[in-house]
């Protein structure tokens, strides 16, 4: 007898969902704004018998791992592996100026800002992480600092502020094998802004996007 819907975890029912919708999409058997409409469904769905119900007139299922295994490749998380490439510490220094690291950099272990009347920007969404735990030192006096994540990384603070103050809209709700980002250090009429750049439906929908090309391509012409 198979379990209860609502007796199954809720994570495990939302990729199973999920992984379904995709396939619907990239096949032509829904549309676009029915993917999108469903998704956002599931996303704020609160139990599991709410995302099920997104799925119920939907027959085909995936029959293959294409999706399964592409989809761990799209949203694993990018660790290094190579030791090699990585540094312990790095330093930005940022005088009446400003400096970011973006794109696929290696993430060190300890990255440590000085701002003085300038700014720095740091962009993970694309970051390979050399750590699961990234600490980020911010020593900032009439300066800024900018910091790009997504969802499936965790940031904590646990800076000093002294007519100051840190904005923070990172949800911290990513897995435990996700990699978290620690902000300490001490900020003197500066600021600090964690901002969400790429969220879960969006990944999803260019995950789906990509998905629907491929499968395009592998049709006969």
């Amino acid at each position: 007898m198979p379990v209860a819907i609502e007796d199954r975890p809720s994570e495990q029912v939302k990729e199973e969902v999920i992984d379904i919708l995709v396939h619907n999409f990239s096949h032509s058997i829904i549309s676009n704004e029915a993917f999108e409409r469903r998704l956002d469904a599931v996303i704020a769905s609160t139990t599991n018998q709410q995302m099920m119900d997104q799925i119920a007139d939907l027959d085909s299922r995936p029959t293959d791992e294409v999706i399964k295994h592409q989809k761990e490749q799209k949203f694993a998380v990018n660790y290094v592996t190579d030791s090699d490439e990585t540094e312990e510490v790095d330093t930005m220094v940022n005088i009446l100026g400003g400096s970011d690291r973006a794109g696929q950099w290696v993430v060190p272990k300890e990255i440590r800002v000085f701002c003085l009347c300038g700014g720095a920007k740091l962009d993970f969404t694309d970051a390979r992480f050399s750590s699961p735990n990234t600490k980020i030192k911010v020593y900032s006096l009439w300066g800024g600092t900018d910091i790009f994540v997504s969802e499936d990384i965790n940031v904590v603070s646990k800076s000093v502020c002294i007519m100051a103050g840190i904005d923070n809209k990172a949800p911290s709700l990513a897995g435990k094998n996700a990699p978290t980002i620690t902000i300490e250090g001490i900020m003197l009429m500066s600021g600090v802004n964690v901002k969400l750049k790429t969220n879960l439906k969006e990944k999803f929908v260019a995950f789906a996007n990509q998905m629907k090309t491929l499968f395009s391509d592998d049709k006969p012409r």
